[in-house]
């Protein structure tokens, strides 16, 4: 079932988003706004992203770290 969701814009950012939505050659306001969401799903939080660096760190000074030359030895 679908519900209609209103937003309400300063007029610039109103033209701003269908402007944006007609370049990236979307049909119509709401499928760009969908787009957006699911984009948004797959973004890392802050949270998450700091934690990650924390470990890293820690990781690090306890030398569970690789220095390799470039990425292939990584690999």
């Amino acid at each position: 079932m679908r519900q209609v969701l209103s937003l309400s814009f300063a007029e610039k950012t109103t033209k701003e988003v269908k402007s944006l939505a007609k370049r990236r050659g979307f049909a119509s306001l709401s499928s760009y706004i969908k787009y957006l969401v699911e984009l948004d799903k797959d973004l890392i939080s802050e949270t998450d992203l700091l934690d990650s660096i924390k470990e890293a760190r820690r990781e690090y000074r306890e030398g569970k770290s690789i220095k390799a030359k470039s990425i292939a030895e990584l690999l």
